[in-house]
């Protein structure tokens, strides 16, 4: 007689079980495990610059908001009848900005390099439209704006964003041919000089003179020859003493620097003594935020080019050191972002954008404490300007996307090493 083998009890099979939503046959816990591994990686993959140059931006907007909000009320109320109405402005360009700054450093090189000539060619085309159309608008004697419906923007802009891109573009395929002045000369002269030209045929001699700046900047980043660097600088110089003599408003604003008057723009005296008053009486620790009394309506543009006199008011000189600090922080950032890279392309671009910030935020704080000729410049960040706000982050966005470039190429490195 033959016995049946005994009958061994099983638990339930897993494939009769019900299938929890998400991915077939994954268990919730899994899943949740998988999705912190997943947010791991993507936090791991950027580098500490990456996290850096954020931080920092990040935090020059949010204390340039809260600036602007100190530095407007009363002008904003004079004008609206709203303490908030500049405030809400800007606010609405940042919230714009900052998105724009996020997509933007996700975007890859070659999108650049396939599409700058034709991001350049819009750009300055929109600003010809100022030139010659209705659309233009002159604010303080400056053809520069341009309205369509509600909205007021600078073209020039947008011209500063495509021209650092197309630097980097242009001079990393030409790296190896630098040496020869006319590889230098051919493209810089007929485009990047006519870019500037069309900014400086609306009179804006601050923009035209920071976009100079940083021309100047990424063709010596590139490694272009000293004698080839000055003798770009006589000619800029030149140029920018021949757009200052043609404007009497310019040379009014150069007389008031020497402590002369200016007829054709009395107002410029008035701005030069009043932001010197309001940096005297904030002293070491300042006179509280919000206490300011230069903003009711003594000092002009006291939320735009002359924030910095409201920021030493209230904030003291301890608050002028830090926005100084901050500046040379992201300056630090840059550069080790341009270290970091390998290629030309990122090297050019981001040496450029450090120019354009640093020099502008150098411009505008030389004017407030007198040093040059009020130019009408933003302080980078931090200024009230909505188009200035969106670019300048757009153009850091830029630096993100090399930052993390920089971060994939150094793991592929160690990698291959291991």
């Amino acid at each position: 007689m033959t016995t049946s083998p005994p009958r061994v009890r099983r638990g339930p099979d897993p494939r009769d079980q019900p299938e929890q939503p998400g991915q077939p046959g994954q268990s919730a816990d899994s899943r949740g495990f998988s999705t912190r591994i997943s947010l791991g990686r993507a936090m791991n993959s950027e580098s500490s610059d990456y996290f850096l140059l954020l931080g920092i931006t990040l935090f020059m907007v949010v204390f340039g908001l809260v600036m602007v909000l100190s530095s407007s009320a009363v002008e904003s109320h004079n004008d609206t009848d709203n303490f908030f109405s500049r405030f809400w402005s800007q606010g609405m360009y940042t919230l714009i900005g900052l998105p724009l700054m996020f997509i933007v450093s996700r975007i890859p090189m070659t999108f650049w390099k396939r599409s700058i000539w034709f991001i350049l060619g819009a750009a300055c085309f929109v600003q010809f439209l100022v030139l010659v159309t209705p659309l233009g608008v002159e604010i303080g004697g400056n053809r520069n704006w341009i309205r369509i419906g509600g909205f007021v923007g600078q073209p020039s802009e947008a011209i500063k964003i495509a021209l650092v891109i197309w630097l980097g573009v242009v001079l990393a395929r030409k790296q190896d041919l630098l040496d020869d002045w006319r590889h230098v000369a051919l493209p810089v002269l007929p485009i990047a000089g006519g870019a500037i030209g069309v900014v400086v045929l609306g009179g804006d001699l601050g923009t035209t003179i920071v976009m100079s700046a940083f021309v100047l900047g990424g063709l010596y980043f590139a490694g272009v020859r000293l004698r080839y660097l000055f003798t770009g600088l006589v000619g800029v110089a030149v140029v920018a003493v021949v757009v200052a003599m043609s404007s009497a408003s310019r040379m009014g604003r150069i007389a008031a620097l020497f402590g002369g008057t200016s007829a054709a723009n009395p107002d410029v005296n008035w701005q030069i003594d009043n932001g010197f008053y309001a940096l005297a009486s904030g002293g070491v620790f300042g006179v509280g935020l919000g206490n300011s009394h230069s903003k009711w309506s003594w000092l002009p543009a006291a939320d735009t080019d002359f924030i910095f006199a409201i920021i030493g008011e209230e904030l003291g000189l301890i608050g002028a050191i830090v926005v100084l600090l901050l500046f040379v922080m992201l300056a630090i950032v840059f550069l080790r972002i341009i270290h970091a890279s390998t290629d030309t392309f990122p090297r050019v671009t981001t040496a450029a954008i450090m120019v354009w910030l640093i020099f502008q935020a150098f411009v505008n704080i030389a004017v407030v404490l007198g040093v040059i000729p009020v130019l009408g410049v933003p302080l980078p960040l931090i200024s009230a300007g909505g188009t200035a706000m969106i670019s300048s982050m757009i153009a850091i966005g830029i630096v993100m996307s090399f930052a993390r470039q920089n971060a994939r190429d150094a793991r592929r490195a160690t990698g291959s090493a291991l």
